[in-house]
């Protein structure tokens, strides 16, 4: 049974842009047409929610491309879900330190924050670019 790109879309809550993108970056392929809609073969919607699910870990559309081999099988390479595994831990690591500075500065009793030192700490690690924005590339400093 063939679907038609619409089709692909709503029952995978991608966007038909979206699936067209994908296909233009060879992460899925279409099976053919139907007047000027694509037509895909059940199995992209797998695929698509492999492509979500790598998404969501944090892997890029090229790094999802390369964990299928030429004829369409999942071949992942394991080293690389340890890779971002390990980065994972890492945004979990600074993301809950940011949680908790959070949490001791809005309940922290010194007259400012400014005359806090856990606060200030945190301005500190942020200004040497330590904790940044999830996904942000900044680069580290030798010393803290």
């Amino acid at each position: 049974m063939e679907l038609d790109i619409s089709e692909v879309a709503k029952r995978s809550g991608v966007p038909s842009s979206a699936l067209r993108y994908y296909e233009e970056k060879g992460l899925i392929a279409s099976i053919g047409r139907r007047g000027l809609r694509r037509l895909f073969a059940p199995a992209v919607l797998e695929r698509l929610a492999l492509i979500r699910l790598g998404s969501t870990a944090g892997f890029s559309l090229d790094e999802i491309k390369l964990m299928f081999a030429p004829d369409g099988r999942l071949d992942i390479d394991r080293q690389l879900l340890v890779i971002k595994a390990d980065e994972l831990d890492q945004t979990i690591r600074k993301l809950g330190a940011m949680r908790d500075g959070l949490r001791h500065a809005a309940a922290c009793t010194a007259p400012s924050h400014m005359e806090c030192p856990t606060f200030r700490r945190l301005l500190r690690a942020a200004g040497l670019g330590v904790i940044d924005a999830p996904g942000k590339k900044t680069p580290r400093p030798k010393s803290i």
